[in-house]
């Protein structure tokens, strides 16, 4: 069912079929699902006055109904692990392709509607709330295609979850989760063989690679209207609390929690994913690294491990029983004692029959986090064939 709806009556959720009126001569051609009230001021700062909407692809809320007498409503049922791994998988997928055609007409034209990403960035909000952990589990296991597209994603993902965890408001999550996703999106103009480069970065090659963040903050204020937050966070997250940071070594109390924030998650999905130059680190030994680098707010840390968990969920650890296993569940009130999944015998080193270990309720004990590399083990292979499988 189609309707002329006025863009002071457009909400999100309705779907738009076409401009019908608009002022000034920018010929606005919008068409799709209107998810984030960004969408709708972009559209009015546009001068787009009347918009059509189909009501029958529109997803509006259903009215709130009050349970039967003597029944109490209750939260569904999360999904079955297997189901919320493929939704993961999709959006993943979905990103990649997003990004691709967001940086190919940022290179074609010098801009590019930011409506796609924005809404990318709360679909990562929307899976971070009812998938807790599968995003950023999904993370540990791939190895990325595209560094950049699967970092910006990876980064994205854990702003949601940290910010979600600290208890932030919705506008703010929505801005801190977009300001992740497109933070890097100034690397599109740095020379590959500077990215790909293995030994440490000259000094002029490192003066290439910190003018990332204006050129960045300079596509983005092109493609469109963005927060206050998303501008800083694009231009200060390589600022340290040590001063140690660009482009403008500012010190700890000159950065607001942001920025702080965008540091660490950052930093952190840089440090468990292998670069040219280097090995990635476990996701314990980054998070037990980043604890005493003064480089970052300690309290912001110490909170980002309480939301991750000590031993984040998907990474790889070795009991004390010689077995390797994947955390599959975190525990929040005793963080060194999640739920692991064991499937390999390190002193015979061969795989064994999958076996779950609720560490709350066993003598058994993490020993240490470990890289996949370590025992040569195809951990995503593992995780998708086996593991899934045997939680659903």
């Amino acid at each position: 069912m189609l309707k002329p709806v006025s863009i002071h009556d457009l909400t999100p959720g309705m779907y738009v079929n076409g401009v019908l009126e608009q002022k000034g001569d920018l010929k606005v051609k919008s068409k799709g699902l209107v998810k984030t009230q960004q969408t709708i001021n972009g559209l009015k700062d546009k001068g787009v006055l009347m918009v059509e909407v189909d009501y029958a692809k529109s997803k509006l809320p259903e009215p709130m109904q009050a349970p039967p007498k003597g029944e109490t409503s209750s939260s569904p049922a999360q999904a079955p692990l297997s189901a919320q791994m493929e939704r993961a998988e999709q959006l993943t997928l979905q990103a990649k392709t997003i990004q691709r055609e967001f940086f190919q007409k940022i290179k074609e034209n010098g801009h590019a509607e930011l409506y796609a990403m924005q809404d990318l960035s709360l679909d990562v909000i929307d899976c971070v709330i009812e998938c807790p952990h599968t995003l950023s589990c999904l993370a540990l296991l791939n190895r990325a295609d595209n560094y950049y597209f699967e970092h910006s994603l990876n980064c994205s993902t854990l702003m949601a979850m940290f910010a979600n965890h600290l208890e932030f408001d919705k506008e703010c999550i929505e801005d801190l989760s977009f300001a992740a996703l497109v933070m890097d999106i100034g690397m599109a103009n740095v020379p590959m063989d500077i990215i790909n480069k293995k030994g440490k970065l000259t000094k002029p090659e490192m003066d290439v690679v910190s003018t990332h963040v204006d050129i960045g903050l300079d596509i983005i204020e092109r493609c469109g209207e963005v927060s206050h937050i998303v501008r800083e966070v694009i231009f200060a997250h390589h600022e340290r609390c040590d001063g140690s940071g660009y482009p403008d070594q500012k010190a700890e109390d000159e950065l607001s929690q942001y920025v702080k924030m965008a540091a660490i998650v950052d930093s952190y999905d840089a440090m468990t994913r292998d670069r040219p130059y280097r090995k990635a680190l476990s996701p314990t030994k980054a998070l037990q690294e980043m604890l005493v680098d003064d480089a970052y707010d300690r309290q912001l840390v110490q909170s980002f491990i309480q939301c991750l968990g000590v031993h984040p969920v998907g990474s790889l650890v070795k009991l004390d029983n010689d077995r390797l296993g994947i955390v599959i569940r975190a525990n929040k009130k005793q963080p060194l004692k999640p739920t692991v999944i064991t499937f390999y015998h390190v002193k015979s080193a061969h795989y064994s029959e999958t076996k779950i270990y609720d560490l709350r309720k066993t003598d058994t004990q993490i020993e240490s986090s470990v890289r996949p590399e370590e025992f040569n083990i195809n951990l995503q292979k593992f995780f998708k064939e086996v593991l899934v499988n045997n939680l659903d």
